[in-house]
């Protein structure tokens, strides 16, 4: 086995291509090809399955992708702490985030620090960010409920309350706040599954003896602020995400109050990688000036 064929078998199955991993390598796409039919070759197991040129990872294929990520990920780990004596001047980050809202102050003042660092962020909800944190997609995650155990790094950033929200016109029968049982007799609009704002709400309703039905199952939360906005239903949020939309309400939702907590977090395995770490320490300066909500 050799270097080069694991990682033109890596790129391979993370650009999802050999033409891309050629690209990404900057090598031919025949080299790619060779390289990884090598592989295969020497070891006699099927990696990827080539049909109507598209590349599927075969089950064989999965397994060694998981080594790959690790191996790859901790020779990226060593060249950081290889070039430690550098300034941070370059590289990526990459966040995925249920709502960056709770991280763009920290963002703002990461770029006005490491404008050379180049910043992803992409929308998810706890579900999508813990697996892409596993995964080595991500490198910082925001997440709605804070994960268990010692795999993570987590920084608390506010804790608030779910709350409903509707169209400013919406007729509530003159009520302030909504009762589950009183939710349970109105059009729904609901994340999709995953989202820990839909499973605190229905741990709640729950408790309360309410099942709650839901009229519209919408992914993302931009897309139920949206289908709530045109009239169609409430929607749920923590207060903390609610915003300045002048085309919405706020409702308190009564009972004991559905706490949402926000978290920055990362795998402790790479919270001392130089841009992560950086993204760490402004978190915290910055938890330190102002206090939590809640």
């Amino acid at each position: 086995m050799r270097y080069v064929q694991l990682r033109a078998f890596h790129y391979v199955a993370i650009s999802g291509g050999f033409s891309r991993a050629a690209s990404e390598l900057l090598l031919t796409q025949p080299a790619i090809s060779d390289q990884v039919r090598k592989l295969e070759e020497e070891y006699d197991t099927l990696l990827f399955n080539r049909q109507r040129k598209q590349v599927v990872l075969t089950e064989a294929g999965e397994r060694l992708l998981a080594v790959t990520r690790r191996m790859f990920e901790m020779e990226n780990q060593a060249l950081e702490l290889l070039s430690e004596s550098r300034s941070l001047r370059a590289g990526t980050l990459r966040i995925v985030a249920d709502a960056a809202h709770h991280v763009l102050h920290i963002m703002g003042e990461f770029r006005r620090r490491y404008q050379g660092v180049h910043v992803t962020v992409r929308s998810g909800n706890t579900e999508t960010v813990i697996k892409s944190l596993f995964n080595y997609e991500a490198d910082i995650g925001v997440v709605g409920e804070v994960p268990a155990g010692r795999d993570f790094e987590i920084i608390t950033l506010n804790a608030t309350p779910i709350v409903a929200f509707a169209a400013a016109d919406f007729d509530l029968g003159g009520r302030k706040s909504l009762s589950f049982a009183d939710l349970a007799t109105m059009p729904l609009v609901i994340r999709e599954r995953g989202s820990k704002t839909r499973k605190r709400l229905e741990d709640g309703a729950a408790d309360a003896g309410i099942r709650l039905k839901y009229a519209i199952e919408a992914e993302g939360r931009e897309a139920v602020r949206e289908i709530v906005a045109s009239g169609a239903g409430l929607g749920f949020v923590s207060e903390a995400e609610f915003g300045n939309d002048g085309r919405l309400m706020r409702i308190p939702i009564s009972g004991p109050p559905m706490l949402m907590e926000e978290a920055l977090v990362c795998l402790s395995e790479r919270s001392d990688a130089k841009a992560i770490r950086a993204f760490l320490g402004i978190a915290r300066e910055l938890a330190n000036r102002v206090p939590m909500s809640g």
